[in-house]
């Protein structure tokens, strides 16, 4: 029987660039090799689509360098990818895109929409899932149409920050200090910032105003950061529930993916009913934006309460060895490479439906 081939996308023009490359590897190692010829193709950040020759290149950067362009045809016709070099241009069909792109271009359905249009079945959420799960202020609304807590906000926009005592005297006006502040189509935590005066405010909406136009000031939630997996597409599945225990005062950037004392805690000390408030909300998040395949969705536990509250939804969730997305299902039973085949096989799936 042929081998069928699955493109890998990494690497991409967002913030989040070096992070997705160390997602790819993860892929990649767990894709069945027997099963599948795989058709590696990173994006640098200047957004130049690459063939690449093989993990250790993406390990050590040497893909940058990779002289053939691989770039997806969006003529339905060709399914698949032109390979542009100085012999030339050849068509190389695809059966299945997985995108490992986090953050913008990639997180943010417009690569989602590239892969509609050449009628190329991809792991992940669609177009529309992809987008306003990406945009946390559209995330916020429909969230609020389910009845779900979350964090109070508000919206600001770059154009507004001439007038900088206007919107601070808006905020100062909603909220008590500290606050946080996030840029609304940034990801792993980007340009985000607490602030616990007017100077910081002022200060954390310049920085998020170089990662977006569109930008939320949220009170701050004193509570346990914990995290769930859902997986599915017609039937969807909760995995259980995951804590972060930050090395740093919130779990930024930085904490994230350069402190070693940052961890995780597979089931957490929560009582079982806030368990299944937290699995039951990401499962209704999830459809509610018309997600498929896969999500990680975060919320807090406030630490006075125990009240969840819902913080955020991600599509493309990091599968990197420190990541919680796969981790959690890991721990429901679910290997790296059964649950990479699985995604895949959801993608065919969708693509029949």
């Amino acid at each position: 029987m042929a081998k069928q081939t699955v493109a890998v996308l990494f690497g991409g023009q967002s913030s989040e660039h070096e992070i997705s490359c160390l997602s790819a590897v993860t892929v990649i190692e767990n894709i069945n090799p027997d099963k599948y010829e795989i058709l590696l193709i990173g994006i640098t950040k200047e957004g130049e689509w690459l063939l690449t020759g093989s993990m250790e290149d993406i390990r050590s950067g040497a893909w940058r360098e990779g002289k053939v362009r691989a770039v997806v045809s969006p003529d339905a016709g060709h399914h698949g990818v032109l390979l542009l070099s100085e012999d030339g241009v050849r068509c190389k069909r695809v059966d299945v895109v997985f995108p490992v792109l986090h953050g913008l271009y990639g997180e943010d359905g417009t690569v989602q929409g590239l892969f509609e249009l050449a009628q190329i079945p991809y792991v992940g959420c669609g177009v529309l899932a992809s987008a306003v799960s990406m945009d946390k202020l559209h995330t916020k609304i429909i969230a609020d149409s389910l009845g779900i807590r979350q964090a109070r906000y508000e919206a600001v926009y770059r154009e507004e920050l001439p007038d900088m005592a206007a919107v601070t005297g808006r905020i100062e006006k909603a909220f008590s200090y500290p606050v946080f502040i996030k840029p609304c189509n940034a990801g792993s935590s980007k340009g985000v910032s607490k602030a616990e005066d007017r100077a910081m405010l002022e200060a954390g909406l310049r920085e998020a105003a170089l990662h977006d136009r569109k930008i939320l000031v949220e009170e701050t939630i004193d509570g346990r950061e914990v995290e769930c997996a859902v997986l599915g597409g017609r039937e969807v599945k909760a995995s259980g529930v995951g804590e972060i225990l930050s090395a740093a005062e919130f779990y930024d950037y930085d904490a994230k993916y350069n402190n070693a004392e940052s961890r995780t805690v597979l089931d957490p000390d929560l009582p079982a009913e806030t368990v299944e408030e937290i699995r039951k909300d990401a499962v209704a998040i999830f459809k509610a934006v018309d997600g498929s395949g896969l999500s990680r969705v975060d919320f807090f536990v406030a630490r006075d309460t125990g009240e969840v509250v819902f913080n955020e939804i991600n599509t493309l969730p990091g599968f990197t060895a420190i990541s919680m997305y796969p981790m959690l299902w890991e721990h429901r039973g679910i290997s790296k490479p059964q649950l990479v085949e699985k995604l895949i096989q959801m993608a065919f799936s969708r693509k029949e439906r």
